[in-house]
């Protein structure tokens, strides 16, 4: 059984994780028409700004309700309605994510209520516009529960509470932040070519897909549409990706009845075939040709790239459900992983990594155990370990800066773990050693007994 390693350092050498309030804006950003806004000061939000323009290229539209020294000590609740006025005035989006940060969680202020108290005083001023509150201290959790969290606000927030008629082929669908732009596209594309209806939350393949409006839009531009929101409940069925995304599944059960299945990993042969069949039994349908073309691709991509794979030693730093999907991926594959490194030790996957221990740390931690590996997988902070170790680097997860396209790279289903297979292949292809004579043959140079003392020789 994996043992979990607590963290123990006092500060973090190379850090791996980002923070809650960013993956809450995260999520946010995956609705049409909205606006995420920190509850804190400037800086919070230019650094996470800053990670978001790096990593997708694009412009950001995130807000901040500039805490300073005053409003810090008084309280921040006319900073805040001022802050959701101001959007509303100026951008007119259709949603107002407000995601808290350490500044005012410390300071211990009733979020809820103050939120509760601007929409009922400025109703007039706010119709049109939904404002979600999520609750996301820098100090407590990371990216993975920032995402979960700014879901499930918007489900118990916006949708349409109680029993309703459900509609046989509207499929609610709710991805973990690390499904990127094009596996969300992928998973809406197969979804509807059983005949299916998705409804995806959130769905950043609609508002960070690398598109250029022809004009200025303050607020994002696709995504999910807040009306599909509110009707969530007429779904037939609710799939959730990745474990962190069980809450929100619960939420919208408890809220409107819709079931929900768990997929922890939708990359590998035996999850997309789970997948796959749920769909079939969903829809009434077969799987379209062309979905068994793209399994019969991976069949032969596993045939080509696992003499690639045997024996390698693998060592992961990643969010927990981001850390069971690549690892179980490799070990399918044929590797070991050696080393396994995440931001937060309470998520349940880390109970299913198939590792000996999984270290609650950092980037540092992680260049302290791939002493010898053959792959260091994380993301582009990681490239500073991989270039003193000298080891190859896979970049994965958020943020990939150093690298054009990352949000375009596939990660799931059968088209996404073949691609798996052949970046990592490639790279272990790349990087392999040219044997040397003496690594062929051991005995070559061996030290020789000297003739003259050899009981062998007979002398004359």
């Amino acid at each position: 059984m994996v043992r979990i390693l607590p963290q123990t350092k006092s500060a973090a050498v190379n850090p791996l994780k980002s923070s809650q309030p960013l993956g809450a804006a995260f999520a946010f950003l995956g609705v049409d028409e909205a606006m995420p806004l920190f509850h804190g000061s400037q800086g919070c939000t230019s650094f996470a700004l800053v990670l978001f323009v790096r990593h997708f290229k694009e412009t950001i539209p995130l807000q901040t309700t500039a805490m300073d020294e005053v409003a810090t000590i008084l309280g921040g609740a006319d900073h805040l309605e001022e802050a959701i006025l101001n959007l509303k005035t100026r951008t007119k989006p259709r949603l107002i994510g407000v995601c808290t940060t350490a500044l005012v969680e410390t300071r211990g202020e009733d979020f809820a209520g103050d939120v509760a108290t601007i929409r009922a005083k400025r109703a007039e001023e706010l119709a049109g516009t939904e404002v979600v509150l999520t609750n996301t201290p820098d100090f407590d959790g990371a990216i993975e529960e920032g995402w979960a969290k700014a879901v499930t606000a918007m489900i118990e927030g916006i949708t349409r509470p109680g029993a309703q008629a459900r509609n046989a082929k509207k499929i609610a669908i709710l991805p973990g932040w690390n499904l990127t732009v094009a596996d969300i596209e992928h998973l809406r594309e197969t979804v509807e070519s059983f005949g299916l209806e998705p409804v995806i939350l959130p769905d950043v393949s609609g508002s960070l897909d690398g598109t250029v409006p022809d004009r200025w839009i303050p607020t994002t531009y696709g995504g999910t549409n807040v009306e599909d929101i509110r009707e969530l409940g007429t779904a037939v069925q609710c799939i959730a990706i990745g474990e962190h995304m069980r809450r929100p599944a619960e939420a919208l059960r408890k809220l409107t009845g819709v079931p929900y299945v768990l997929f922890q990993s939708l990359t590998g042969l035996k999850s997309v075939d789970r997948f796959v069949s749920l769909l079939t039994a969903i829809s009434g349908m077969p799987a379209p040709a062309k979905i068994h073309r793209r399994r019969a691709q991976l069949q032969d991509a596993l045939l080509d790239g696992h003499f690639h794979f045997g024996g390698k030693r693998i060592a992961i730093a990643a969010e927990p459900d981001q850390l069971y999907q690549l690892a179980t991926f490799f070990i399918g594959m044929g590797a070991e992983i050696m080393a396994a490194v995440t931001t937060v030790g309470t998520s349940k996957i880390l109970a299913k990594v198939p590792a000996e221990t999984v270290q609650v740390g950092d980037l540092g931690d992680l260049e302290r155990l791939a002493g010898g590996a053959d792959l260091l997988v994380t993301h582009s902070h990681g490239r500073q370990a991989a270039e003193r170790l000298g080891t190859p680097l896979m970049r994965v997860g958020f943020p990939i800066f150093d690298r054009l396209g990352s949000q375009h790279k596939l990660t799931i289903l059968y088209q996404g773990t073949r691609d798996l297979i052949f970046e990592a292949a490639n790279i272990f292809q790349a990087n392999q050693h040219e044997p040397t004579p003496e690594a062929l043959d051991r005995f070559r140079n061996r030290d020789m007994p000297d003739d003259r003392h050899s009981p062998l020789v007979t002398r004359h």
